[in-house]
């Protein structure tokens, strides 16, 4: 396999479907948005699950359980089983689990799927501070969350009680836009207490453990549109990923992307698991892919010659990663960007 994290966006002869077995895909930005089916997302885990790639959806909404997810997908054309459906609120049940006795009384901020993933993992969920829980969990909870249920939480965790939140997703997207996600609801908590939570969602290990336990993946192949949670999950578990830009990361914060926000493929949809992937060469500081050679030229990045945007941003993404090293590049990218109509 690739390398995770390196200086340019890695190739592959073989069609990544057939390069690894198992496909760990993100929901939001991925597969569909605003509810709706992303295009050639449907035709194409179609095509992947016929070539013998096993496909699991990894999210790190807590809200909804494993079940209407997969009902979700299977009316989107995606047929799906709930046992292919792996959430953040699984992760920290199994975390939380590992801490309390079996049977513990958990208080739940959220919504139906963490108080389903305790029942799974033997506990008891509850809905005051004052029924002793021996732990408080969080997870995105919809819109609708009432403000007293932060409340419960604080009252709690003051009286010494754990806590624990599935995810701190700062944001989430919804038909009409950006909304405030759990992070978001953490905070709350955490400037009313001065206490800090043990989270279980992505980029952090408990959700790739939660993950390839469920699955069984020897293979797996990351695949998410976000830096932050999706390509740093797989750059924590030492797994290769694809980042697809369906969904919030553009090319500016690709290029941008520290180490460990560095995908190991780059492509444009979901499409891209279905094909090999191109080498980027480089020779003298010049990377090179399709036409395109990119480099740092000054204060710029710059990008000669004509072909595909997408096989220039790859040949950008070398040239921006190695001026950067452990860093960030600080280069300006907007002439070469405008080229490439991104």
């Amino acid at each position: 396999m690739s390398q995770q994290g390196t200086n340019r966006p890695s190739g592959s002869v073989r069609a990544l479907s057939e390069a690894y077995d198992t496909a760990l895909l993100d929901l939001d930005g991925v597969v569909y948005a605003g509810g709706e089916a992303i295009a050639h997302a449907v035709e194409s885990l179609a095509t992947a699950r016929d070539q013998g790639m096993h496909l699991a959806y990894v999210t790190n909404n807590a809200l909804r359980t494993p079940d209407v997810v997969a009902g979700h997908l299977t009316e989107l054309g995606i047929p799906t089983e709930a046992g292919d459906v792996i959430n953040s609120a699984q992760a920290v049940a199994r975390l939380i689990s590992e801490q309390v006795p079996s049977g513990a009384r958990v208080l739940v901020i959220g919504g139906d799927g963490l108080r389903v993933a305790l029942r799974e993992r033997g506990l008891e969920p509850v809905e005051s501070a004052d029924d002793d829980p021996a732990a408080v969990v969080q997870g995105y909870g919809g819109p609708e969350l009432p403000w007293g249920r932060f409340a419960e939480a604080c009252y709690a965790i003051a009286r010494g009680v754990p806590w624990f939140a599935s995810n701190t997703d700062l944001t989430i997207p919804s038909a009409r836009g950006i909304a405030p996600g759990n992070g978001a609801a953490v905070e709350v908590v955490r400037i009313a207490t001065g206490a800090e939570p043990q989270i279980a969602g992505k980029p952090l290990p408990p959700m790739h453990r939660e993950t390839i336990l469920r699955t069984g993946a020897k293979r797996p192949l990351v695949v998410g549109d976000r830096l932050d949670t999706d390509i740093e999950g797989a750059f924590n578990g030492g797994v290769d990923s694809l980042l697809v830009l369906t969904g919030v990361t553009d090319a500016a914060q690709l290029l941008a992307a520290v180490p460990q926000h560095r995908p190991t493929y780059v492509d444009a949809d979901l499409r891209g698991m279905l094909t090999g992937q191109p080498e980027v060469a480089e020779a003298d500081g010049v990377f090179r892919l399709g036409g395109w050679a990119a480099s740092a030229r000054g204060e710029e990045l710059a990008l000669d010659g004509e072909g595909e945007p997408l096989d220039g941003l790859r040949a950008l993404c070398g040239a921006a990663w190695t001026s950067a090293g452990d860093g960030s590049c600080a280069l300006d990218a907007g002439k070469a960007l405008a080229r490439l109509g991104l």
